[in-house]
C-alpha cells in the first residue's frame, strides 16, 4: 500500500505544478529464471522487482520517466526535476491526450493462478524431467525456464485507476544431435496446469532426431509448410506493421492499404489481449482503456491501424487499447485457424520445405515489406507429402504482402507461440504458402 500511496503523492505533486496528462504505472513483482545447458541446470535466480513508470505532458511537451526510490521526498524532488525539464523541451504538435476515464473492465479471464507462486522447487524437477526425456534420442539439451508473479496498477491524471494481477510460466528448451542437428520447442501459460512441457520437449526432441546429417539445400520458389514458431516470427512483425505509429515513421508495408484486400482471403489477423491463458492478454492498456479483440486484417482486408487515445483523436476514430506509454503497441497477436489438419497441408506438397524455426528476421525494406530469416533447427525437404532429408544453408528472402497473399492453407489448431524471436505472444496455426522465395545465406 506504500507503494500505492507514494504513486497518488507524486500525481498531486505533479498537478500541482501544472502537469496536464500523468501516467503512472506500479509494476511489482517476484521472478523465477533457470537457466540449463549440457544437460545440466547452470543457473536459479529468483528476484523481487518494483517499478514506477511515469509519463508526464505539459504544453504538448512530453516526459518518460521512472521512480525507484518510494518515499515522499523522492516523489517531491522527482516531481520538481520532471516539471523543470520538461518545461526547456520542445513540444509535440501531435499529441492530444491520453484516455478520459473511469473506465469498466472485464473480469480477469485466466490471468492469474496463485499455484504458480509457490513452484520454485517444483520448476527444478520439471527442468530435469525434460533433460531426462530429451536424453533419451539426443546428446545435449539447454534451454530456459521462468516465473513470473506480479501486480499492475495504474493511476492517471485522467481519473483512471486500475489494477490487474497476472501470473506466467515460459518454458524454452533446445536439443542437439550434433551442431546441425537441434530442435526447438517452448510453451507459455498464465496456469500452471496447462503449461505443456513435455511436450514441448518431445517436439523438439523429434525434430532434432529427423535433421540429422542435414543435406545444403537449393535455391528457388518453393512450396513451403511454416511451423508454428516460424509462422509466429512472421506474423507479429506484421501486426507490429499495423501501428499508427510505425505507418507514420515510415516503417510499415501497410502503409496507404487500409480497407484494401492484402491478404489470401483465408487470412484472419487479430491483435486481442481478450484471450484466456494468453500470455500478452491484459485487462487495460497503458492509458487505462479497457483492451480488445481488434481486426487487423479480415479476410484478407486490411481493416485497422492500432491507436490510442491520442492517434485516435487525431484519426477521429476511437482508441483500440493498444497504448503503450509512448506509442500504440500489440499484445497478443492472433492469426485464425484454417480447417485442414497438419498431415492435410503435407499431403498437398509434391515438392517442397518444411521449416520448423526461424531467426534473424529483419527487414531490409521496411515500407515495401521486404525481409529475410534464417531457417534455425530443423528444415527438411518434402517430396509427395513425406520429409525425405533434413536442410541446411537456408534463408527465405521474401516479402511480407506478397507472402501473405501466398498463404494457401492454415492447419486447424494454434499454438501459443513466445520465444527469443517473438517476444509478443502469438497465437498460430501451420500455414502453407505458394512459391516462397529461398536463398543460400551469404
Amino acid at each position: 500500500m506504500k507503494h500505492e500511496e507514494i504513486a497518488h503523492f507524486l500525481l498531486e505533486e505533479l498537478q500541482r505544478k501544472g502537469a496536464d496528462d500523468v501516467v503512472l504505472q506500479l509494476n511489482t513483482g517476484e521472478n523465477t529464471l533457470i537457466k540449463f545447458s549440457n544437460n545440466k541446470i547452470s543457473t536459479t535466480k529468483t528476484w523481487e522487482s518494483t517499478n514506477l513508470s511515469i509519463f508526464v505532458t505539459k504544453d504538448q511537451k512530453l516526459l518518460n520517466t521512472s521512480l525507484k526510490s518510494f518515499d515522499k521526498e523522492h516523489a517531491k524532488r522527482s516531481a520538481e526535476n520532471i516539471i523543470k525539464i520538461i518545461t526547456k523541451m520542445q513540444a509535440n504538435k501531435d499529441y492530444k491526450g491520453i484516455a478520459q476515464g473511469p473506465f469498466k473492465y472485464r473480469t480477469e479471464n485466466e490471468l492469474y493462478d496463485k499455484k504458480i507462486e509457490d513452484m520454485n522447487e517444483e520448476m527444478i524437477d520439471l527442468v530435469k524431467q525434460a533433460i531426462d526425456t530429451a536424453r533419451k534420442k539426443t546428446k545435449r539439451t539447454a534451454g530456459t525456464f521462468e516465473k513470473t508473479v506480479g501486480e499492475s496498477y495504474l493511476l492517471t491524471s485522467n481519473n483512471v485507476e486500475a489494477r490487474e494481477k497476472g501470473s506466467g510460466l515460459y518454458f524454452s528448451i533446445r536439443t542437439f544431435i550434433d551442431k546441425n542437428s537441434s530442435g526447438y520447442g517452448s510453451c507459455v501459460s498464465r496456469i500452471k496446469n496447462k503449461l505443456k512441457i513435455l511436450q514441448a520437449t518431445e517436439h523438439a526432441t523429434q525434430i532434432a532426431k529427423e535433421a540429422h546429417r542435414p543435406k545444403k539445400a537449393m535455391s528457388g520458389k518453393f512450396d513451403v509448410i511454416f511451423a508454428p514458431h516460424a509462422m509466429a516470427a512472421i506474423v507479429e512483425r506484421l501486426a507490429d506493421n499495423a501501428s499508427i505509429f510505425s505507418v507514420e515513421s515510415g516503417l510499415s508495408c501497410l502503409k496507404n492499404q487500409l480497407g484494401k484486400k492484402i491478404a489470401n482471403e483465408q487470412v484472419s489477423l487479430y491483435d486481442d489481449a481478450t484471450i484466456a491463458n494468453g500470455y500478452g492478454s491484459t485487462i487495460f492498456d497503458a492509458e487505462g482503456t479497457p483492451t480488445q479483440r481488434t481486426p487487423i486484417i479480415e479476410k484478407g482486408i486490411l481493416k485497422n491501424y492500432l491507436h490510442n487515445a491520442s492517434t485516435a483523436k487525431r484519426y477521429k476514430t476511437k482508441s483500440t487499447g493498444n497504448a503503450g506509454l509512448i506509442s500504440p503497441r500489440i499484445f497478443s497477436v492472433s492469426l485464425k485457424e484454417g480447417k485442414q489438419n497438419k498431415e492435410e497441408l503435407f499431403s498437398q506438397i509434391k515438392k517442397g520445405i518444411y521449416i520448423t524455426n526461424v531467426w534473424y528476421t529483419r527487414f531490409q525494406n521496411h515500407e515495401t515489406g521486404d525481409f529475410s530469416t534464417i531457417p534455425r533447427d530443423g528444415a527438411f525437404y518434402i517430396e509427395n507429402g513425406k520429409i525425405k532429408t533434413a536442410l541446411k544453408d537456408i534463408r527465405i528472402s521474401e516479402n511480407m504482402l506478397k507472402l501473405i497473399k501466398n498463404i494457401s492453407v492454415l492447419s486447424n489448431e494454434c499454438t501459443q507461440i513466445k520465444s527469443w524471436e517473438v517476444e509478443t505472444p502469438t497465437f498460430v496455426p501451420y500455414a502453407l504458402v505458394k512459391d516462397v522465395n529461398i536463398t543460400k545465406p551469404n
